[in-house]
């Protein structure tokens, strides 16, 4: 856990971590997440909470990374179309059984190269072999598992069997049209990356549980959440 350094600010650290949590927690802009501090009698522009977010955002989203438990071996994987800065691109996926966001990369195409590159990330970074990869019927996904030799795990994606993957997209979706569209690639890179990360810790399945589990379960992300902004 890299301990995060907040030497030099004018407004207090526990500020600053409630406004980045704030606005890569709920779907509000930069303007909403100012005129929330402002109830709450701290004057600080959106500007200000524009350059937290971009500082201290990807800091904190690498502590939730180190503590993050290894996935389960049942990937599900799918592309998405976004617009950014005005340009079509593809934003690959990577979620497991519980629904959690395992990696994520913007790219231009949708070839064998752009599979092939998500799931070099994927093997990588995570701590777990994949048991099947669930994956809906572009070719060049099969094709990248068989590159790598995974294509014996490949399993193609029937009737709501990847609704898992095509539901956690609509977090971003909603993004989004907040944002009004990402601006550039390395822009939504990071932001995604971040938003997945504290995604992931505060996420819980709220209508298959019951309240005391609920409870428990928002205090262990809220516990997370404090070592990882200390």
């Amino acid at each position: 856990m890299t301990r995060i350094s907040y030497k030099r600010r004018r407004f207090p650290p526990a500020i600053i971590q409630h406004a980045v949590w704030l606005y890569f927690r709920f779907t509000l802009s930069l303007r909403n997440v100012e005129e929330m501090l402002v109830q709450r009698g701290i004057e600080v522009s959106y500007e200000t909470i524009r350059c937290w977010t971009i500082k201290f955002g990807p800091k904190i989203a690498a502590n939730l990374r180190r503590r993050k438990q290894p996935p389960s071996p049942r990937w599900r994987l799918a592309e998405m179309v976004c617009m950014i800065g005005g340009e079509r691109m593809f934003l690959w996926r990577a979620v497991d059984d519980e629904g959690e966001v395992m990696d994520m990369v913007v790219q231009k195409r949708r070839d064998t190269g752009a599979a092939l590159r998500l799931l070099r990330r994927l093997l990588r970074n995570q701590h777990v072999e994949p048991e099947t990869t669930i994956i809906d019927g572009l070719k060049s996904c099969a094709s990248a598992q068989r590159e790598i030799e995974l294509d014996d795990r490949h399993r193609p994606s029937r009737l709501r069997e990847n609704n898992r993957i095509e539901n956690s997209h609509m977090p971003i979706r909603r993004r989004e049209r907040k944002m009004l569209n990402f601006k550039s690639r390395n822009s939504a890179q990071r932001f995604l990356e971040t938003h997945a990360a504290i995604y992931n810790v505060f996420n819980v399945q709220r209508h298959m549980i019951s309240r005391p589990t609920l409870r428990a379960f928002r205090a262990r992300s809220d516990s997370i959440w404090s070592k990882a902004v200390a």
